[in-house]
């Protein structure tokens, strides 16, 4: 069964590196004792290994990074669970594929394995990146992610100020371009949301509500603890 939190920001204003998640990662954890981590979304990979460490060891958990592991398959499958940091989501992929860890995480969290991530790490959890906030810095060898929920997240959900003078475009703009081309839900995620995922079970969890876009439907307003599978069914597979 699968045991997913898949998280919109690794911060929200006025907390520390994870604090506002705290409870729910525990909830995730449950009697795990360590967290394989994947820093690959940052650049300095030991700075963002010690702030996750950090906060991993403050709520009781230890902590190991995959770039200071000799053989990185190998930690993934022995990991007892996985933690994917936010940054950029197209280096993330890119890092994966090119240590062709894409296919050995997926099957690890199929089968019962924890996995959460924040930001880029729960955009990683999708079928794909296309609705990513990032710029594309590094081009992966595809957009396809790992699959591991039949819906799309954009993380740090903005909903748009009817005040504001700005002309650009809203994420529920791009949002809607998304659909254009493609069909599948996507869940924008505010600062302060994650999704809680059990089997099929999908819930929305923290301080914060989310946005669900499906194709050719007005959008649906979720708030904390109101569960989602209704709303996430790509149409092919209503």
């Amino acid at each position: 069964m699968k045991r997913l939190l898949l998280i919109s920001t690794s911060r929200v204003y006025g907390t520390r590196y994870l604090e506002h998640a705290f409870d729910e990662i525990r909830a995730w954890l449950g009697t795990t004792g360590r967290v394989l981590f994947v820093p690959y979304a940052l650049k300095d990979h030991d700075g963002y290994t010690a702030r996750a460490r950090d906060a991993f060891g403050e709520i009781g958990y230890d902590l190991e990074s995959i770039h200071e592991l000799p053989d990185p398959l190998s930690a993934v499958n022995a990991a007892e669970a996985v933690f994917c940091g936010g940054g950029n989501t197209f280096r993330l992929l890119k890092t994966l594929y090119d240590r062709q860890l894409i296919e050995p995480i997926r099957a690890r969290a199929l089968d019962a394995m924890p996995y959460a991530g924040a930001s880029a790490g729960a955009n990683l959890a999708c079928p794909t990146i296309r609705t990513t906030n990032d710029m594309p810095i590094v081009q992966p060898p595809s957009l396809d992610a790992l699959r591991l929920v039949p819906f799309q997240i954009n993380p740090h959900y903005i909903d748009a100020d009817p005040s504001s003078t700005h002309m650009g475009e809203t994420r529920e703009t791009r949002i809607r371009e998304f659909h254009e081309e493609n069909a599948t839900p996507v869940v924008g995620l505010r600062e302060g949301a994650m999704l809680r995922v059990e089997g099929e079970r999908v819930q929305l969890r923290g301080r914060a509500g989310a946005r669900i876009f499906r194709l050719n439907e007005p959008p649906v307003e979720a708030s904390p603890g109101m569960d989602l599978n209704n709303y996430l069914t790509p149409p092919q597979a209503r």
